[in-house]
Order: structure tokens, then C-alpha cells, then sequence
């Protein structure tokens, strides 16, 4: 049994064809109608089981080379961009440029190439990290479940990795070339982590690749079915919209600011323990505006290049994976949300007490 025994089950289904469950109702275009009563119950549920409190991260880039074909990544194989992996006194300014923002989660990236970015490459970086930061997350490639307790023996701590899209045929589409082909074995990559130890775990959809709403639907059901079998899992989403990237890929499917905010009352009814992580390729007005519908977690002073904090601006400018909205810093989203009443958390506290 795999999530994608529930995926299988509905895939074929429109979304009016879904079951008739609270997931879908509150998804609904009829529930638009209702969108002020979800913001305000999302609320309430939100500070009920969270407080006003808002969890920073930062992204660190340490390779930008892939082997797959993604249309709608900047890290595409076939992109002519300057291509790097941080050496190891690159990483080590960088971290430190990181660390003296006084963030202490970070989550580290790479492309998919197992040959150029090998995990032993990300085991070695994670112990330098483990010096600076009290929580490590991963966005890599799949991994098997022995190769995650390799990392987790290492010192990270939570996995990020987002389908990028449900849809099975929309996901053979957009991913014409390179090991990210493998629609299942990235579907159950998440629940590998899990068996492996894991303690945090964050999926999502790139929105925008496919309809929204039944994207929405599986991409909570997959949060639903992880936490249910993982309950000692801390589990939470994310909702990234597709931004300009090298290849100028056009958005199939728009997303609109209404919908964004749709997906995140319902999935705050849904699950009302649900992290929920916004990212910086949202612009700063919404960002701030959707703190208290049940945001529990944000990036700051974010970069999506390899080094981008530290290594020569030119190479940078060339390198980004894709460009990012919100270009506030560390310190400049610690004031807005000291302004708007929420304490800024830093440090994850049990990372914390597994360096002691």
C-alpha cells in the first residue's frame, strides 16, 4: 500500500467527480462563495494550534547540476547556464554569510545528478553544516530509504519534495528526459523518508502545471494519508506558484491570489495541525496579508543559485533557477512580523537538543 493506491483510485475522476467530502466542498468553486467564513475559521484554527508565531528558513544552493529535462526549471539539462557545486570553503562562507542573519533552519538544494552531486558529496556538507545549524531540511533527488537513514545519521532532520505535479499525465509531459521520468518512485519518496526517521516532512504541487483544484485535493490527501500512517511525522505543505526561469515556460493553468488563499483556509480546516510554508516567490504585500489566514513557516533572504550570497554577482545574474518575488531580507521579515504581532522563530528547538 502507497499513496498512489489513492491516486490510482481517483486519477481518472474530474474534480466534480470526486467524492463528495469535506476536502472537496471546501475546494469547490461553490465554496468561493464562502471564502470569508474559511479565512476566519483558518484563523482561529491557526492560532489555536499554533500561536502567533511564524518559523524563518533559508534555501542554500549547493549544485545546479541536473540530468533531467524539467520544461519548467532553470536547472534544466539542456539550459546553456553556468553550471557549479560549491566546494567545500564555498559552502563554508556561504553558511557563514547564512548563519550571522541569526537563521538556524536551512534547507539545502541541489539538481538531480547523482554522478556530479553525489550523496556522499551531501553527507559531507551536512556535517559542516551541523556546525552552524540547528536544523538541516533537504530538497535533493529521490532517495531510497536506506540512502535517507544515511542522511538522517548525518544530521538532517526534514525533507522537502514536491511532485511538482499530480497529474500522472500531465507529469509524463513535463518531464520529457532524465531519472525525474520515474513518476512513482518520486510519489513515494516521502513516505521512504518516513520509514527512515525523519521528523519533519513538507510536500506540495507546483501550481500552475495542472488544475488547480483537484492538484489541491491530492496534494492533501497525500498530507493526510502520510500523517495518519506517521503520526510522529511533523507534516506540512507547501503552495509554490510557477515564477520566470530561464526557459520562459508559460503557465498552463493560472492560479490567481484568490485561490492561493482558498487552497490554504481549506487546508487549515482540513488538517488544522498542518504546517503550511510560504515561500519568497510570493511578493512581499501578499505574503503579509496571508500570515494570518495559516501560514506557519517562511523563507527569508532567499537566493535560487548556487552561492548566491557569496560568489561573484555575474555568475549569479546567470544561474538562478528561478527568480524569486519577495527580495526582503532576514531582518527585514523579522520586523514586519514583530509589526504584525507574531514572533519570529529562528531556531527549531528540538535540533536544538539533538546538538547538546
Amino acid at each position: 500500500m502507497s499513496f498512489y493506491n489513492i491516486y490510482h483510485k481517483y486519477k481518472n475522476c474530474s474534480f466534480e467527480e470526486l467524492p463528495n467530502q469535506e476536502l472537496t466542498k471546501l475546494l469547490s468553486l461553490e465554496a468561493e462563495k464562502s471564502l470569508e467564513a474559511m479565512a476566519q475559521k483558518a484563523k482561529t484554527l491557526t492560532l489555536q494550534n499554533f500561536g502567533k508565531t511564524i518559523s524563518l528558513y533559508t534555501p542554500l544552493y549547493l549544485s545546479n547540476y541536473c540530468e533531467n529535462e524539467c520544461l519548467y526549471c532553470g536547472f534544466n539539462a539542456n539550459n546553456k547556464i553556468p553550471r557549479r557545486k560549491l566546494k567545500i570553503d564555498e559552502l563554508k562562507k556561504e553558511a557563514k554569510f547564512i548563519a550571522k542573519t541569526g537563521l538556524q533552519h536551512i534547507l539545502i538544494l541541489t539538481g538531480e545528478s547523482k554522478k556530479l552531486s553525489p550523496l556522499s558529496y551531501i553527507k559531507e556538507s551536512v556535517k559542516i553544516l551541523n556546525k552552524l545549524f540547528s536544523s538541516i531540511s533537504i530538497e535533493i533527488y529521490p532517495l531510497s530509504q536506506t540512502e535517507y537513514k544515511e542522511l538522517i545519521a548525518a544530521g538532517v532532520d526534514g525533507l522537502t519534495i514536491y511532485q511538482e505535479v499530480y497529474s500522472q499525465s500531465e507529469y509524463k509531459k513535463l518531464h520529457p528526459a532524465g531519472p525525474k521520468q520515474d513518476y512513482q518512485f518520486r510519489l513515494d519518496a516521502p513516505e521512504r523518508a518516513a520509514r527512515a526517521g525523519i521528523r519533519t516532512i513538507n510536500i506540495g504541487s507546483l501550481l500552475g502545471l495542472a488544475p488547480w483544484r483537484k492538484e489541491a485535493f491530492f496534494m492533501l490527501k497525500h498530507a493526510e494519508y502520510l500523517q495518519n500512517k506517521y503520526p510522529e511525522i511533523e507534516m506540512s505543505i507547501s503552495l509554490p506558484r510557477l515564477r520566470p526561469q530561464f526557459n520562459n515556460f508559460q503557465t498552463p493553468y493560472e492560479v490567481s491570489d484568490k485561490n492561493i488563499v482558498q487552497i490554504i483556509t481549506a487546508a487549515r480546516i482540513f488538517m488544522p495541525r498542518l504546517g503550511i510554508t510560504l515561500s519568497t516567490r510570493e511578493n512581499s504585500q501578499l505574503r503579509n496579508n496571508l500570515i494570518k489566514l495559516g501560514i506557519t513557516k517562511m523563507s527569508a533572504g532567499s537566493t535560487t543559485a548556487v552561492g548566491g550570497h557569496t560568489l561573484e554577482k555575474t555568475y549569479i545574474k546567470n544561474s538562478l533557477q528561478f527568480e524569486i518575488s519577495d527580495k526582503r531580507d532576514v531582518s527585514q521579515i523579522k520586523i514586519m512580523l514583530l509589526k504584525e504581532g507574531y514572533q519570529p522563530v529562528l531556531k527549531d528547538w528540538v535540533g536544538a537538543l539533538q546538538n547538546e
